[in-house]
């Protein structure tokens, strides 16, 4: 959801389906920039905190800065990025070297490249079946996990030698699909140091234990093992990461910067100061704020969007127990969709920065995937016709709220006098998600929906607001928004597996279609497009969250001189590739 970025993709690992996208320092802590360029300060965005370093991702760590930290730490078995410009396998930074599939596409035999972790043991078929083992034997509690997906649909894992491996599948499926959403989600894991007796429960449990204990990350032998281009050498709790050149490393992205400082901070304007005093190479502004890009410019730096594949959405939950029904109206979420005023907020809120967004497939970039349904914006913006879709369904305003007047009209589970009153836990730290909030709060107010307002910092936005049942607890909240440095970054191919699919493991609100759970499903093993055009219509239609504008990734602001990369399309940053040219 980056949680959005929060690429919402999931603590330190890599989805199936893509990742929502987290994103900003309270202080750089002193650090000043690098003359000699032995270093680079990196700020992360605001409130997006790293708080895991294990290479396998659990619900309550979606932020994608800890991903890009697990990934250059243990590099992926296939890195699928868009580092190099377009979204594809990055075989420089890949554990792999080739993935050979059947002629059935029932199965794929992958060759790893001729690598070492940092103690000198080679990287070996047995260090990706212990993965595999340990991801089969805890799906349920793995982020990545969708029922009927990876791992279940990977019936065997065999070993052929030291360095080739053949993973099966329960039917064909479209190898493009096969190697972007699912092989990419293996991060090969140090066997000989990790691994508790051969028990994949015990070992899970150990080594999530051990990851919960952030302060010990630069400390703890465990986290020492690495096959990527750094290592950690200082983690703090407040998010301040220190990651060091690994000498050891023999993979194909040399580290061209020993030391990677990456900042965090509390607010966009935190961390602008920090850019304005010098202390940042690699910063980030507003959209708010391009009306000031040539005092940047003039200070030395390049201002570059970084665009993205991906998506922004609130979700509904579903299972709230005094929303949930209304939320499961399908004209009751026509009526919200038609109170959002997408254009305006790309235009005012997002200073032109953002496109609309009208469902589950990326429309900042064209594409073979959008349906014509979904590219037409099948609920305009249009109150009148919002608050007739209420009247007609049972509702009157009363006292300037919406409410249930007759229940027969308003839809099972509707009381009488039920108001259309709603909140949303969203993300702190940033005015432009503020003043988002603050313009949806006025147009649903002229339909007559009641929006409140609550704020947190995203790692809290994400614990705060998962699946759940109507009977717990935590299942009271109602919509949740990571901001708008958080939206769901995609893979390259966009299935909807993990965010819409009944069970999915980033379905927050808890969303259930079973036809829609039919189209995603044909979406990849089909290598036609007609299947996830169809998803895309459907969902476009169906409304299973509020459809946001979908703003670039981040406005970045960089010292002139860093240069040999482009930013990836996926929302990861890639400390190895960056390079000072000048």
């Amino acid at each position: 959801m980056s949680p959005a970025r929060p690429r919402l993709l999931a603590g330190a690992a890599a989805l199936s389906a893509g990742t929502l996208l987290l994103a900003a320092c309270s202080g750089a802590g002193g650090t000043s920039s690098s003359a000699d360029h032995s270093r680079i300060n990196y700020a992360l965005p605001a409130n997006f905190t790293p708080n895991w370093i294990l290479p396998i991702g659990t619900a309550a760590h979606l932020n994608t800065n800890n991903i890009s930290i697990a990934n250059t730490l243990w590099e992926p078995l296939i890195a699928y990025d868009g580092s190099t410009g377009k979204i594809a396998w990055n075989k420089a930074g890949s554990i792999a070297t080739a993935a050979d599939f059947a002629a059935d596409d029932k199965s794929v035999t992958i060759t790893l490249g001729d690598r070492h972790w940092s103690d000198g043991k080679p990287v070996t078929s047995a260090d990706v079946e212990f993965w595999f083992d340990l991801i089969k034997a805890n799906k349920a509690q793995w982020a990545g996990y969708n029922p009927g997906k990876a791992p279940d649909n990977w019936t065997s894992f065999k070993t052929v030698d030291a360095r080739h491996f053949t993973i099966t599948f329960d039917k064909a499926y479209n190898p493009q699909w096969m190697l972007a959403n699912e092989l990419s989600a293996i991060n090969p894991l140090p066997q000989h140091v990790w691994d508790q007796g051969g028990d994949p429960a015990k070992t899970w449990t150990y080594l999530n234990d051990a990851a919960k204990n952030i302060s010990g990350y630069a400390s703890n032998p465990l986290w020492k093992t690495v096959s990527g281009p750094y290592t950690v050498k200082s983690f703090s709790t407040a998010g301040k990461v220190v990651l060091a050149a690994n000498a050891k490393y023999d993979g194909g992205e040399k580290p061209g910067i020993p030391t990677v400082n990456l900042l965090p901070f509390t607010t966009a304007d935190a961390e602008k100061n920090a850019l304005r005093s010098g202390s940042v190479d690699y910063g980030y502004i507003e959209a708010t704020d391009l009306d000031q890009k040539d005092s940047f410019t003039a200070q030395g730096y390049t201002v570059r969007p970084w665009s993205g594949w991906a998506i922004t959405y609130m979700p509904y939950n579903f299972n709230n127990p005094a929303m949930g029904a209304v939320f499961k109206q399908l004209y009751a979420r026509q009526a919200i969709q038609r109170s959002i005023d997408q254009a305006s907020l790309s235009k005012v809120v997002l200073n032109g920065t953002a496109v609309p967004g009208y469902g589950p497939i990326p429309q900042g970039q064209s594409s073979d995937f959008l349906s014509p349904v979904q590219k037409a914006n099948p609920y305009p913006y249009d109150t009148d016709a919002a608050r007739t879709l209420l009247t007609s369904h049972g509702w009157s305003e009363q006292g300037g709220v919406m409410t249930c007047t007759e229940p027969a009209k308003c839809g099972q589970g509707v009381a009488q006098g039920t108001k259309f009153e709603m909140q949303v836990l969203s993300q702190s730290g940033s005015a432009v998600t503020d003043n988002m909030m603050s313009a949806i709060q006025s147009s649903l107010a002229k339909t007559g929906i009641k929006f409140t307002i609550r704020t947190a910092p995203v790692n809290s936005v994400l614990s705060q607001t998962p699946s759940c049942k109507a009977s717990q607890a935590i299942c009271k909240w109602q919509l949740s928004f990571f901001g708008t440095a958080g939206s769901w970054y995609f893979n390259a191919f966009p299935t909807g597996d993990s965010l819409f699919q009944t069970g999915g493991g980033s379905n927050f609100g808890g969303y259930s279609d079973p036809a829609v759970d039919q189209l995603i499903s044909a979406s990849t093993t089909s290598s036609s497009n007609q299947a996830i055009q169809q998803y895309s219509a459907a969902l476009a239609q169906n409304l299973p969250v509020i459809w946001l504008p979908e703003p670039v990734y981040q406005i970045s602001v960089m010292k002139n001189g860093l240069g040999g990369f482009s930013q990836d399309s996926l929302a990861n940053f890639h400390p190895a590739q960056w390079k000072w040219t000048s």
